[in-house]
């Protein structure tokens, strides 16, 4: 089995492998979701799998500690979880990185952002913008971001902040700063609230946020609001226009009202790039420009440069 896992890690074209409890296997390469023929023999060995998986990644995954979330000493994202919190056995979930970085000229070139869309993104970077990248799972959020960074003139210094480490950025000077999750004992825990104030004290002229999904929205606010222009970030939401309802839910993690996450959002924010699939291919649906004023508490949209 390890030995498909190579294959299929080798594969250029493949973004995700998911081994399911009943021993199948798919893969994403780009489109829609591929079964393989191949597949592994019952859920036993399936579970086998996910626990040495896990130990190579250096977590705990057991009927104690029955799911884990890391990072394989290949670079893999893991997410595996156990029966019974997975009721029909076993499953594990590979999130593959890229080797190297899309240019915004390959996505332009691929169809996956249109001239005048890649003519407004190269703007946005180039008058140092803050722009949130929005999408779904898989929509290729993380792909876009890196492809803007390798904009960014070589001469800044990027601090990046990621969960587990996955934006490939082709750029002569990047600080990598990466979570930890607390040890079994309880105890080591790095958050992405901690990086970000961390990152801050490091001179970036752009700050970098892989995924914003927690309290650590608002030491980012505090950041872009405070001096450093130019940042960027990705977040999951449906549609450009759901992306402050979702800065609210995760501002009312760290404690503040929905209007006090409107007013930081919107002097914040400059751009949002809201990404989907279409027919299986992965595309930049929309560019959102906010402006810097408010009416009420009325989210106003300025300019979008849609497909």
């Amino acid at each position: 089995m390890e030995r498909l896992l190579r294959s299929l890690v080798a594969d250029p074209r493949v973004t995700d492998i998911l081994i399911n409890g009943d021993g199948t296997i798919w893969v994403d390469r780009g489109a829609e979701l591929e079964r393989l023929t191949d597949r592994i023999p019952d859920a036993a060995a399936v579970r086998r799998l996910a626990v040495r998986l896990a130990a190579d990644a250096r977590r705990r995954l057991d009927d104690a500690m029955p799911y884990a979330d890391g990072q394989l000493s290949s670079g893999i994202r893991l997410h595996a979880v156990l029966a019974p919190v997975a009721t029909d056995g076993a499953h594990i979930s590979l999130r593959v990185p890229r080797r190297t970085a899309f240019t915004l000229e390959d996505l332009i070139d691929s169809g996956s952002v249109s001239d005048e869309q890649g003519a407004r993104l190269r703007d946005l970077i180039a008058s140092r913008r803050t722009v949130l990248v929005s999408g779904g799972t898989g929509t290729g959020k993380t792909t876009v971001l890196g492809a803007l960074l390798g904009l960014v003139p070589s001469g800044e210094r990027l601090v990046v902040v990621e969960d587990v480490t996955e934006l490939h950025v082709e750029h002569p000077h990047v600080v990598r700063l990466q979570a930890r999750h607390r040890n079994v004992e309880g105890a080591g825990e790095v958050t992405m609230t901690d990086l970000v104030r961390q990152a801050m004290r490091m001179r970036p002229d752009r700050l970098i946020v892989g995924e914003v999904r927690g309290a650590e929205v608002i030491d980012l606010f505090r950041a872009f609001n405070t001096g450093h222009e130019g940042g960027c970030a990705t977040i999951h939401a449906n549609s450009a226009h759901d992306v402050m309802t979702r800065l609210e839910a995760l501002g009312a993690l760290a404690g503040l009202p929905a209007e006090a996450v409107r007013s930081q959002a919107m002097a914040a924010i400059d751009a949002v790039v809201h990404v989907h699939r279409v027919d299986g291919r992965r595309q930049v649906q929309e560019i959102v420009s906010w402006p810097p004023q408010r009416s009420g508490l009325s989210m106003m949209v300025r300019e979008v440069v849609p497909r």
